[in-house]
């Protein structure tokens, strides 16, 4: 099956983690967005929105569509495309588990946004400033620490051998922690950098996931969007202060 993404063509955001798991499944898809012509560009993202006739209407990007299946929320994308593309465990047990470490990044994503943006998404940065650099202080000294120490547990607690979040197998959600880890190297550097061996086991899951061939092309490729000031992790050195 060919797929098609709606999100935005210009930042990597909440879409970034469909395409990550899309390249690794080796799957044929359309950036809708990224593209243009008849059904393209941003116009076919905000028609989709604006579609009244739908019975099931979309909340917001990213959606997918799969035939005549759409399905909106990242989560809920990536439990899609797992089950169908063995980037999620076979057993109902290990599915859950891998849908509840992907609630948790989704719910560690929201607050890496409201570090630059913590009172309205509405306002420009600089709007903010002042209440964004106490924000990101915060999020450096407690926010992180209690995330990232989750899933260093997480990784920690698999027995010998198994190099990923749910075991011996990549899934969707290892996809979803290098972009979390990729992202806040790009956001926070001296923070990482001063964070050190703490986060050893996550640092080295993500040097893994960067290493798989699909996913080192498209790492590579014009596919992927570079890191930018209009993204979910933004770099501004005065929020960078741990």
């Amino acid at each position: 099956m060919s797929y098609d993404l709606f999100y935005w063509p210009t930042i990597q955001g909440r879409g970034e983690f469909v395409r990550l798991s899309l390249e690794e499944a080796g799957a044929a898809y359309r950036d809708l967005a990224r593209e243009s012509g008849k059904g393209a560009g941003v116009a076919a993202l905000l028609q989709l929105l604006k579609d009244r006739k739908l019975e099931r209407p979309p909340f917001a990007p990213p959606i997918l569509r799969a035939g005549r299946l759409l399905i909106g929320q990242t989560a809920n994308i990536l439990q899609y495309l797992g089950s169908r593309h063995g980037l999620a465990p076979k057993q109902a047990a290990g599915q859950w588990w891998v849908q509840s470490l992907q609630l948790t990044i989704a719910d560690f994503v929201d607050e890496v946004h409201d570090t630059h943006h913590p009172i309205a998404a509405g306002l420009y940065y600089e709007q903010q400033k002042q209440e964004a650099q106490r924000r990101s202080a915060d999020f450096l000294k407690n926010r992180v620490p209690k995330f990232l120490g989750y899933f260093e547990h997480v990784l920690a607690n698999n027995r010998r051998g198994e190099r990923y979040l749910a075991g011996a197998k990549l899934t969707y959600a290892d996809l979803s922690m290098f972009q979390i880890m990729a992202g806040l190297h790009y956001a926070f550097p001296r923070a990482m950098v001063k964070a050190g061996s703490k986060y050893r086991r996550l640092e080295l899951l993500q040097a893994r996931v960067q290493e798989r061939p699909r996913i080192a092309a498209y790492l590579e490729s014009a596919r992927r969007i570079a890191f930018n000031r209009d993204g979910i992790f933004r770099h501004y050195p005065e929020l960078d202060t741990q």
